[in-house]
């Protein structure tokens, strides 16, 4: 019986190569892997025994790689002198203009006056009359300050004044200790003369003070402390009030003072300043004694307390 045939390959004759399953492809292939190692310290290279007695070890812009490299300063900029204008102008005129500059910047003598109160004003019975001027010249830390006051009647004769010749020195950039002599003088002979210490300043709260104590040429001892503060209303509209206390440490019977608080004036006073130089105002202002003044103002016939209608001018220039 003859031999049976085998089916024929289907496949036969094809190149099947293609087909076989190819092996993946290595995303890797071509890089060098070295074998990994463990992360890097990041205090290699630091000594972590004992802390650090400097600063800490922190990076600042001067660390930054980005920042732009500075080379050193040329030995030709330090050769020369220390001020290069003195080679286009010549050293002696620069040395004369440099103490100009200081002069004229840093050392400048001022001179002012002061009308603080220039008025006349109206009360019971009586008109009167007074002046409060001061003013000073010098510098910054040094000054001569000068200061006069004094009162009387329209109509009548002037019944005291005074002058202060000081000496003064700022302490702190708001106050000045002053120094110096006072003059009293009054119509009726009774001139005296005294020696001032005080303080004059800005207080807190914009407070304007000026308080001195004065000993006589007999022995008497006094005091003063005034007190002032601008409110502004509106740029030109001005609210100041004022207060004033004086003491004495004794009793002066030739000048109707008594020891103790002898007199207080408090006032209110609205002024517009038409320019900072020139403000008129109006106000008014209360005053009265205490104590033996009291007494000694009644025995000769007067009044210890007073209210009076205020008009004048403050100024200055």
């Amino acid at each position: 019986m003859p031999q049976e045939p085998q089916a024929a390959d289907p496949h036969a004759g094809h190149d099947m190569s293609a087909m076989a399953p190819a092996e993946q492809a290595n995303p890797h292939a071509g890089h060098d892997m070295p074998a990994s190692s463990p992360a890097q310290d990041p205090h290699a290279g630091h000594d972590m025994s004992a802390p650090s007695a400097g600063p800490p070890d922190v990076p600042t812009s001067a660390d930054n790689p980005g920042r732009p490299p500075e080379d050193p300063v040329p030995a030709a900029a330090l050769a020369g002198p220390v001020h290069a204008a003195d080679l286009v102008f010549g050293a002696e005129a620069m040395a004369r203009a440099r103490r100009t500059l200081i002069a004229e910047n840093g050392d400048i003598h001022t001179t002012a006056v002061i009308v603080d109160r220039l008025e006349a004003g109206s009360g019971d019975e009586e008109e009167t009359w007074l002046w409060d001027i001061q003013g000073w010249t010098g510098g910054d830390i040094n000054r001569f300050w000068w200061k006069a006051e004094g009162e009387g009647e329209f109509g009548g004769d002037l019944e005291e004044a005074e002058v202060q010749a000081l000496y003064s020195r700022a302490v702190s950039p708001f106050w000045d200790v002053q120094a110096g002599v006072r003059q009293d003088f009054r119509p009726d002979g009774e001139d005296t003369t005294h020696l001032a210490l005080g303080v004059q300043g800005l207080a807190p709260y914009w407070w304007e003070v000026d308080a001195a104590a004065f000993l006589s040429t007999d022995g008497d001892l006094t005091a003063r402390v005034e007190a002032e503060y601008d409110q502004r209303i509106t740029q030109r509209l001005i609210l100041q009030p004022r207060i004033e206390f004086e003491a004495s440490a004794g009793d002066i019977p030739e000048l109707e003072t008594g020891s103790g608080l002898t007199s207080v004036e408090a006032g209110l006073r609205l002024r517009y300043e038409f320019r900072k130089e020139f403000a008129p105002y109006v106000g008014v202002e209360w005053s009265r004694a205490f104590g033996d003044t009291a007494d000694y103002i009644e025995a000769a016939g007067g009044e210890t307390e007073e209210t009076r209608l205020v008009v004048g001018l403050k100024a200055w220039f």
